[in-house]
């Protein structure tokens, strides 16, 4: 059995995929069928990476999920069972077998249609097939941080074997849905894998500062396997441009980084390994790795928004707490989502860096309803969610489908709940929030309360929860009843903060209940404890008070930035701003006004947008809310989307939200209106290529922006595009390929199209597409992503 020593260097092998490519692997063809059909090929590959020195032999089993092998007559345990077998033949008894598992190919709830519990089958049925053959499983290939979330605890769940997982980035340094380096890092690296990492995307000269960024953060050990550059087209054929003289150089560069494991991924040949393995070893021929010195930051996130704790003082917004709010509770007890999540928009525009979200009401299955509106929320917000809980069941089944690293609310210093919760947050890689009380209750004493603390930090390091995971609530009084207990709370901060090293949070309205101008104490209690090494707070981020006391402080304590952010409030609010009692009324009061329409397409608000549509109705002509509300509000999405503001999942949420719009529209329009959807388009991915999440997902931000698609599938024929094309009379035809040998597929498709239609305009993408392979393949345009593909549309059809 394989021991993983996270201070030794290890090598993988190299590119399967595009080895079989080169040895004729034809298109349509499933690599991994192969293991029953040409095993010999499939051992020889294997073996020719064993003898250019690969530690480890990957398994053909990267694609051998349930829904790419649903049309063949071969199951996942079959063809699993034989990719293992013939890596084990080739491994021999100097090397180890590696279970690859890959993208399902389907994107999860709440941006696709696949649940967890869908993706979790799939992948445990990948494992328990391999499980007992193979001795490391590794999970590459990943876009999503979500389905690789999914995927890790469905591989620990099901089996003991140490588990890499690796997720392929843009130049940007976030993913196709989003996730940045730094999200995926803090998010994996407590769940008890043995690496992370990146593969694929790119070549190793562009990983560099991928690379670098995953190594300053990381806490376990890192995993890179670049591609041999960029596919180019050279003689009609699509070739990687980078050398293996070229590739073992850079690899050198990431071992200096302190890279625990190196291998290659498309384009990758066992020339590319033996270069890479010598020169590695040249560099370091002890095989030892270089040592990282990792800062210990106190991190949250959801898939692509990180928060870091003990910098910059966090807001943590309190408004999704049914306790005192009839409104929410009614909510919550009649499923009104659309009211839940607008009180969450409200809550980011207000500034709040994290949400608190609590659903306990004692006539409602918490688990349930916690679960369902945590899932929602993180379709419409990027904000990272303090999960708030005393029910055990609803807190793991919470923090179970959260998308990124939640801060778990909270544990305590009795007996039963350090039982509970902490294994929770280990399990989840959580941070997690303990409260300085236990079986008598609050102690009044600053000491008492601090011991507490203790007594929860150190069963927590028990446990292998690293104090960095591990914040206190030294637990705030109301002072209208006991005044002399509130300095005792703020002795309690600072004990903790200087003797345990760890961050801290308060619920501070607490302290000023019962009592005349409450935001005037809230404010005053906040400096106080922020003097004594408070970190964050759980406050109303509406409350103007509090948010420009904390702007003043940033200010006085802060750098140059800050002093620009004061500045920046002090123009949005007026000096009687504070002052003024409707706007601090309107800043506490659960949602009341309604968005309106632009507003709620942007953020993502299907039923708002259905509902002020029908509004918007009773004054103004559809095709006038058309061009006034939907397109531009939907221009705007399209460019926070290519700023970065925003990420693929907010994309299709605000995309989903304008379709709502347009069907009510639909109802009301005359047959003489030009309203309709435009179009058509036909959508296809080519002959060959059986991959089609990225034209799914371009089928769906067409559609949402009011193109009338006509989605011929994936791995489709020419003559089916032509004859589709002939008969709904289609001048427009997008095609998707995300295989390098399908590129010469894409062209044909476009030769025969052109010769049969020559007015027909063919739009082409894909992961493996660039302009100049577009351009190469006789597409008339070229489309990174789905919103270059609504420009190019748009500019045809008008």
């Amino acid at each position: 059995m394989f021991t993983f020593n996270p201070n030794q260097l290890y090598f993988f092998d190299g590119a399967m995929g595009t080895m079989l490519q080169s040895r004729g692997l034809k298109l349509r063809e499933i690599p991994e069928i192969l293991n029953l059909t040409n095993p010999e090929l499939i051992r020889s590959i294997h073996e020719e990476y064993k003898q250019a020195g690969a530690n480890f032999i990957t398994a053909n089993t990267f694609g051998a999920n349930r829904f790419k092998l649903s049309k063949s007559n071969h199951s996942v345990q079959k063809i699993i069972e034989a990719g293992a077998k013939l890596a084990r033949q080739a491994a021999g008894n100097d090397a180890f077998v590696v279970l690859d598992i890959g993208s399902t190919g389907r994107v999860m709830s709440p941006a696709g249609d696949a649940s967890f519990g869908e993706i979790y089958d799939a992948i445990a049925e990948m494992v328990n097939a391999g499980k007992n053959l193979c001795d490391v499983i590794l999970l590459e290939t990943f876009t999503d941080l979500y389905e690789l979330r999914t995927a890790i605890l469905a591989a620990r769940e099901n089996s003991d074997l140490p588990i890499f997982a690796t997720m392929s980035f843009e130049e940007s340094g976030r993913t196709f849905f989003g996730a940045s380096v730094e999200t995926m890092t803090a998010t994996l690296e407590g769940l008890g894998i043995s690496a992370l990492g990146v593969n694929c995307s790119l070549g190793p000269a562009q990983l560099v500062p991928i690379v670098q960024r995953i190594c300053e953060c990381s806490h376990i050990p890192v995993m890179v396997q670049p591609n041999a550059g960029l596919p180019v087209m050279r003689d009609g054929v699509s070739h990687y441009d980078v050398t293996p003289e070229e590739f073992a150089k850079i690899s050198v560069e990431f071992a200096k980084m302190g890279v625990n494991i190196l291998g290659g991924c498309c384009g990758t040949t066992p020339e590319h390994i033996a270069l890479m393995k010598n020169a590695v070893l040249n560099f370091s021929p002890d095989e030892n790795v270089i040592k990282r010195n990792i800062k210990d930051e106190t991190i949250i996130c959801s898939a692509s928004k990180l928060v870091k704790f003990g910098k910059k003082f966090i807001v943590i917004g309190e408004r999704l707490n049914p306790t005192g709010k009839k409104l929410l509770q009614k909510a919550l007890r009649e499923g009104d989502v659309d009211y839940l999540l607008k009180e969450a928009v409200k809550q980011q525009d207000q500034g709040a860096d994290v949400l608190d979200l609590n659903t306990g009401l004692p006539d409602i299955d918490e688990a349930e309803v916690l679960t369902s509106s945590l899932m929602a929320v993180q379709g419409i917000v990027n904000l990272p969610v303090q999960i708030d809980s005393s029910n055990y069941q609803a807190l793991e089944s919470a923090a179970r489908v959260y998308n990124g690293k939640p801060l778990l609310n909270s544990v305590n210093g009795k007996a039963e709940s350090l039982e509970k919760i902490l294994p929770i947050a280990k399990k989840y890689g959580a941070c997690v929030l303990g409260l300085t009380l236990d079986d008598r209750g609050i102690p009044e004493t600053a000491e008492e309360r601090y011991e507490i603390a203790k007594r929860i930090v150190d069963e927590a390091e028990k446990l292998g929860i690293p104090r960095r995971n591990i914040l206190i609530d030294c637990l705030t009084l109301t002072a209208s009843a006991q005044q002399k207990l509130v300095p005792e709370t703020l002795k309690a901060i600072k004990l903790v903060k200087e003797n345990l090293g760890v961050c801290t949070i308060l619920g501070l309205s607490n302290v000023s209940f019962g009592l005349p101008r409450r935001p005037l104490v809230n404010r005053t209690m906040l400096i106080a404890a922020i003097m004594n090494g408070l970190d964050a707070a759980i406050i109303n981020p509406g409350d103007i008070d509090l948010k420009e006391t904390l702007s003043a402080w940033n200010l006085l304590t802060g750098d140059e930035e800050d002093m620009q952010n004061y500045i920046s409030f002090c123009e949005k609010h007026p000096a009687n701003a504070s002052s003024n009692v409707q706007a601090q009324t309107q800043a506490i009061n659960p949602v009341t006004a309604p968005e309106n329409l632009n507003s709620a397409i942007a953020r993502g608000l299907k039923d708002d947008a259905a509902n002020l549509t029908r509004e918007l109705l009773k004054s103004h002509k559809p095709l006038e809310i058309i061009e006034k509300n939907i397109v531009p509000a939907l221009d705007e999405v399209g460019k926070s989307y290519e700023t970065g503001k925003l990420f693929l999942p907010q994309l299709i949420k605000s995309a989903e939200a304008a379709k709502s719009a347009f069907e009510v529209l639909t109802l009301s329009m005359d047959k003489n209106e030009t309203g309709k959807a435009k179009g058509p388009v036909i959508l296809a991915t080519v002959y060959g290529d059986v991959h089609d999440i990225g034209k799914n997902i371009v089928r769906t931000i067409f559609e949402n922006y009011n193109f009338d698609v006509i989605d011929l599938g994936r791995d489709v024929p020419p003559e089916k595009i032509i004859e589709t094309a002939e008969r709904e009379k289609v001048n427009v035809v997008g095609l998707s390929a995300l295989m390098t040998t399908t590129v010469a597929s894409m062209k044909d498709t476009i030769t025969k199209l052109k010769a049969s239609r020559p007015n027909v305009k063919v739009i082409a993408g894909g992961a493996v597409l660039t302009p100049e392979l577009a351009k190469f393949a006789g597409a008339d345009y070229y489309a990174k992503d789905a919103m270059e593909g609504v420009r190019i549309l748009t500019g045809l059809f008008e």
